[in-house]
């Protein structure tokens, strides 16, 4: 005797299945983006105390020793050059791996999921610029469009860390994600907009290393040694070669091979690696170094420079409206989708803390500008917009964010 299930209860058990899986798939974080959070939410805290630490230094009576400190000379470069063009390598290395990583295993592997932060990072990055532009088009400053542009990924977990369970978990991912699509863009703005005369000879000689490298990956070699060997010569040359020395840590990143994303793929080892290093060693000292300003008595008639102006105002301004709009329109016309556990007014939320440039800002700054004046002037600009942002975030998204989430 055949007994044959009813067909509703069939379609209820699919159902279930369906929608269960579907929550598990969308609210499961890999424990490399765990980790990745976690670091970036301890060295986010570190750096607000040694910032705060170095204006200190910087501004008291051993202001004349602190400040030489950092450009004493090593091998024919100041300390701070070399924090700024070999340390920060590695920090970009790292910022290449996550990228690898959610392009191939995280929010970037899925378009519908990629699309939101994508869009909104786009919306953070042009209205930004066009701000600035807007107010230093055809002045000697105009180069400095590119300051307000990125996103503080350390700083602006930092900040969301300290509300505690009750961020759901996909805006952490949103502001995760967005970040680094920021810091992406502002890469590629580097590449493009920030290279003043080029060696084609060692630029030539650096991306014969990095295909000599892609094509280990082929060969599917796994042992890391070679790729930090070749990393390390590629960028010898990349620094002779007129093209920011920086740019080969992301290119390094996307040689590494990824394999299946496991603990054992060497790109997940690398990552491991560099967390602790960079987020509690290399970007605390690229922020002692960078803000050892001497604060002078008239140092707010520059914040009224146009320049300063636009800094803050596309950080403060520009960032919240650009992600908030270009993710409404998206998502009206299809292109995207809110998470269903979140809010257009959490959207504002994280893009206030988009706001928070800090690292990529100061690091653009010193790369659009050569006037030490002015060098000074956009990073107390950068150090207010990020404080402001930092703060009126957090109370945004306090008063916004419903009660304790539940941990998934």
């Amino acid at each position: 005797k055949i007994h044959i299930l009813p067909i509703d209860f069939i379609l209820d058990a699919i159902l279930k299945i369906t929608e269960d899986g579907a929550n598990e798939i969308r609210m499961k974080l890999t424990k490399l983006f765990n980790e990745f959070f976690e670091s970036e939410k301890a060295s986010g805290l570190i750096l607000i105390f040694v910032t705060v630490l170095s204006l200190v230094f910087a501004n008291s009576v051993w202001q004349t020793s602190y400040i030489n400190f950092w450009q004493f000379d090593l091998g024919g470069h100041n300390l701070i050059h070399w924090i700024n063009d070999g340390l920060m390598t590695i920090f970009f290395l790292l910022i290449g791996l996550e990228l690898e990583r959610e392009v191939y295993h995280g929010e970037m592997s899925n378009l519908k999921s990629a699309s939101l932060p994508i869009i909104g990072a786009l919306g953070g990055i042009l209205v930004p610029a066009g701000i600035y532009l807007i107010l230093n088009y055809g002045t000697n400053t105009q180069s400095g469009a590119g300051i307000p542009m990125a996103t503080d990924i350390a700083f602006a977990i930092g900040v969301l860390s300290l509300l505690g369970n009750r961020v759901p978990t996909s805006l952490k991912v949103f502001l995760t994600a967005l970040a680094v699509m920021d810091d992406l863009g502002a890469i590629m703005i580097i590449a493009i907009f920030y290279t003043k005369s080029i060696s084609f000879v060692d630029l030539s000689i650096a991306m014969g290393v990095f295909g000599a490298l892609l094509v280990l990956n082929r060969l599917k070699v796994h042992n890391l040694i070679p790729y930090l060997v070749g990393g390390i010569v590629m960028w010898y040359f990349m620094l002779h070669s007129g093209v920011h020395a920086t740019i080969t840590g992301v290119l390094l990143a996307f040689a590494i091979p990824f394999g299946d994303g496991g603990d054992k793929s060497p790109s997940y080892i690398l990552q491991h690696i560099l967390h602790k290093p960079v987020g509690f060693f290399i970007v605390p000292l690229f922020a002692i170094a960078n803000t050892c300003i001497a604060i002078g008595d008239n140092w707010q008639s520059g914040m009224a420079h146009t320049s300063s102006v636009g800094i803050m105002a596309g950080l403060l301004i520009g960032k919240p409206l650009g992600i908030f709009l270009f993710s409404f329109i998206g998502a009206g016309l299809g292109l995207c989708a809110l998470p269903t556990d979140l809010k257009w007014k959490n959207i504002i939320g994280a893009g206030i803390l988009a706001g928070i440039g800090f690292t990529m800002s100061i690091f653009i700054t010193l790369l659009a500008f050569d006037d030490t004046s002015i060098i000074n002037d956009s990073k107390i600009a950068i150090l207010i917009s990020s404080v402001i942002a930092g703060i009126i975030g957090y109370l945004w998204l306090n008063f916004t964010l419903d009660g304790e989430v539940e941990e998934s």
